[in-house]
């Protein structure tokens, strides 16, 4: 007997076209593009903290705030920027 947490699994299944397991070329993408974002996220940091360091060394601290900003901002929309074409490769019959 299934439970009602299974039954609404099954049916939340039939309903959500995108829950359709993955083959392997949809698989090998998704991990190619968690790869390249890694390395583009990585590029930046490395980039911006260079920047940070070089900015707190002259102790120019508003500088350095936005720099942090910077970081923030920009690692968010490279993530985004993941999510959505992840998402297009797992639409993708």
């Amino acid at each position: 007997m299934k439970s009602a947490y299974e039954l609404a699994m099954e049916r939340l299944a039939k309903s959500d076209p995108a829950a359709t397991p993955l083959n392997a070329g949809q698989k090998a993408r998704l991990a190619e593009i968690d790869r390249v974002y890694q390395g583009k996220i990585a590029e930046r940091e490395i980039f911006l903290r260079q920047q940070l360091e070089a900015a707190l060394g002259a102790q120019k601290y508003d500088d350095a705030d936005k720099i942090r900003k910077q970081m923030v901002g920009e690692k968010a929309r490279l993530e985004e920027e993941r999510e959505d074409e992840k998402e297009r490769v797992r639409r993708k019959k």
